[in-house]
């Protein structure tokens, strides 16, 4: 394992380091003295999926208009790191110059993208830095996850022409450069300190001053504004939204195999399923197939729990081509083709699933015990709570079904394990013992229990 582990890293730090030369060949469109139009793109959130859709298609607008220059105005504290990388990625191969202004804070995942871009400039009293991996309650992550970012942030910093050992050193407490940083803390700049060791090309106090430092005062800056249907697009495909949804697509199709017909239960699960994977195949993450998979795992399930007795290979088969399809969904991929960083990208989506699913089923079966076993005052009485005591005359017994136990008969429907059997030319209700019981098989009847019969299949034999 270890092997394996140390061979994965190797091969994402020379993928990274083939990506830096790619990067440093990409021959961007060169400013000239009358640029025209600049856009604008916000970075003002902490970064996640739903900024980086913002990017993407920021970018891609900024081309559509023919754009001398793209400026991204950020604050940030930083974010998820897959994220970043593909914001990262976007800079890098983009022909069109970008720029950078940070107003106030540029930290973490914030520091990566910043570094990615052609220039930098930042607001008086601004910062930079501060890029350690750390988990959601910001202890700092083992050194193989703070290796990969060292390695990202030299690979960048290589690609702009800016010192990698700064930026190595703003992921990593140990890294001591004289004059810079001692080897106890991790670095981070102000505006000052960017501007003399090379990592900020000026101080401006908005973007129309950066401009007009350059004479590009005829420029139109053009701002990105984001429309409904991309706010709630992005609203969706949040990690966090996404395991809402996914547990609302588990809890849904757990309580409608519980009850009879189909219901609410099932109507949400749709609508919840609609909302999970709608978003993510307009985004281009989610792929038919991977839709499919879902569909399929959910069809298997069904045939499992309603025509096949016990549970066996198409129930486990259905259950991992739910979770498979769900979080496969999530990833970035062209066809059966992922991204050099799906490894990361499959983790995080999986444990999203895992999580979301357990959480779903554990919440099912709390619920549906809380509802089913006691009166719900929002709700009302969904279940009977007057006990007819046996001393009061209630009785459910019946001689003629306990005489029953031995006679022999024929199964009116399939048992599975529920049916109808036909005993002495009478139909009554049975459940098979063991297994199925097809139509027409000959039963005979093994005890009789809440007036209930059980059978099992017998032969001319017995």
């Amino acid at each position: 394992m270890k092997t394996f582990l140390s061979a994965l890293s190797i091969l994402l730090l020379n993928l990274q380091l083939i990506g830096g030369e790619a990067w440093a060949m990409i021959k961007k469109k060169p400013l000239s003295p009358d640029i025209e139009k600049v856009y604008v793109i916000n970075i003002k959130e902490e970064i996640a999926p739903p900024v980086r859709r913002a990017v993407q298609k920021g970018f891609e607008e900024a081309a559509k208009i023919k754009a001398d220059l793209i400026i991204l105005h950020m604050n940030t504290y930083g974010g998820s790191l897959d994220a970043a990388d593909s914001i990262r990625t976007i800079i890098l191969t983009s022909k069109i110059p970008v720029w950078v202004f940070i107003d106030n804070n540029a930290a973490s995942a914030g520091a990566l993208i910043s570094i990615a871009c052609d220039s930098i400039y930042m607001r008086p009293g601004a910062n930079i830095g501060a890029a350690t991996v750390v988990d959601q309650t910001g202890k700092p992550l083992p050194d193989k996850y703070q290796s990969y970012m060292r390695s990202m942030m030299r690979a960048t910093a290589e690609a702009k022409g800016r010192d990698p050992q700064i930026a190595q050193a703003m992921v990593d407490p140990r890294i001591y450069i004289p004059g810079i940083i001692d080897s106890t803390m991790v670095l981070t700049f102000t505006t000052s300190e960017a501007i003399k060791h090379g990592y900020c090309e000026g101080e401006a106090e908005n973007i129309r001053e950066i401009l007009d430092k350059y004479n590009f005062t005829k420029a139109q800056i053009i701002t990105q504004k984001l429309t409904a249907i991309d706010k709630i697009i992005g609203f969706l495909i949040n990690p966090f939204i996404s395991g809402i949804l996914i547990l609302i697509i588990i809890g849904g199709i757990y309580f409608e195999l519980q009850t009879p017909g189909i219901g609410f239960p099932l109507a949400a699960a749709v609508v919840a399923a609609i909302l999970y994977f709608a978003p993510l195949y307009l985004e281009g993450l989610a792929e038919h197939w991977e839709i499919l998979l879902f569909v399929a795992g959910v069809i298997l399930l069904a045939i499992e729990i309603f025509a096949i007795p016990g549970f066996g290979g198409a129930g486990i088969s259905g259950i991992i081509l739910i979770i498979t399809g769900l979080t496969l969904s999530m990833v970035g991929n062209l066809g059966f083709e992922f991204g050099e960083n799906v490894i990361s990208q499959l983790i995080e989506a999986f444990f999203i699933v895992i999580i979301a699913a357990f959480t779903a089923l554990v919440l099912s079966l709390w619920i549906s015990k809380r509802i089913f076993s006691r009166p719900v005052p929002v709700l009302g009485s969904l279940a009977l709570d007057t006990v007819q005591d046996k001393s009061e005359g209630y009785s459910i017994a019946d001689n003629r079904y306990a005489e029953m136990i031995g006679k022999k008969g024929l199964a009116v429907t399939i048992l599975r394990p529920a049916g109808k059997v036909n005993i002495e030319g009478e139909i009554f209700d049975a459940v098979a013992v063991v297994g199925h019981i097809e139509k027409g098989d000959p039963v005979i009847v093994v005890r009789y229990e809440n007036a209930q019969l059980f059978v099992k299949k017998s032969s001319e034999n017995n």
